[in-house]
């Protein structure tokens, strides 16, 4: 299996923290070399390990946004 790069562009918010020290992130990422998209994964104290996550590009996450917006939390 091919070696994953990434780059953390911006670190743009926690979501929640385990009692690991593990924090769920919203972030700006460049998977291999490519435009940066939303991520929001699992992250180890240092960042040198993740969880599964999901990427979004600009307009799924201005969509996500809308749903969320038009939730009743």
């Amino acid at each position: 299996m091919a070696d994953i790069k990434y780059e953390i562009v911006e670190n743009i918010g926690v979501l929640s923290e385990s009692a690991k020290g593990w924090m769920k992130e919203l972030s700006l990422i460049s998977w291999n070399e490519k435009d940066p998209k939303y991520d929001i994964r699992d992250w180890s104290p240092e960042h040198e390990k993740m969880g599964k996550g999901v990427t979004l590009s600009n307009e799924e996450l201005k969509k996500l946004k809308e749903i969320l917006n038009d939730m009743d939390l």
